[in-house]
């Protein structure tokens, strides 16, 4: 199968992900937007990457805040996925009456009850391919550890209870 779009799309849908509802708030405005393609970059300083689709009308305002934060949805939240990828009738700040949200140092809007949300300073934007690339500095973090996960793999939600895999090792 060729790497092109189509191929690579559907390998993709192979490497499951945490949901998360990523936020951003300031002069610019408040926006949110749903996101698989979250992850770690360093612990020192603490730094996350975020991927976002330049094309979306959310990019630039994300941008021009210079902050956001990433919201890791537990099970209980699966709905809100939907809400914040525009799948419902919900735009702008309508997404936002959909939940509980509270804010830490960036003021970007904090999902209450999240599995973990990264507070970010946006230290660096690379512009690659289809999507803009934010390199986010982690300033605080908020963590709940009673909920079950969310990820989505093969094109579904599933839930994660929390049980270790066995590690093979006897």
């Amino acid at each position: 199968m060729s790497a092109q779009a189509g191929g690579f799309r559907e390998a993709m849908a192979n490497l499951g992900a945490a949901v998360n509802v990523v936020t951003s708030a300031g002069d610019a405005g408040r926006v949110g937007f749903t996101a698989t393609a979250v992850c770690s970059v360093s612990d020192t300083p603490p730094m996350l990457l975020v991927c976002m689709n330049r094309r979306s009308e959310q990019n630039n305002v994300v941008k021009q805040n210079g902050t956001l934060c990433v919201n890791t949805l537990s099970s209980d939240q699966k709905d809100l996925s939907a809400v914040f990828a525009g799948m419902t009738e919900a735009r702008s700040d309508d997404r936002f009456s959909k939940a509980a949200w509270n804010t830490l140092k960036t003021g970007a809007p904090v999902l209450e009850r999240a599995l973990a949300s990264f507070d970010c300073e946006i230290k660096n934007v690379i512009e690659a391919g289809t999507h803009s690339i934010f390199l986010c500095e982690v300033l605080e973090v908020a963590v709940e550890s009673q909920a079950k996960g969310l990820v989505y793999f093969q094109r579904n939600y599933h839930t994660l209870f929390g049980t270790p895999a066995a590690s093979g090792r006897g």
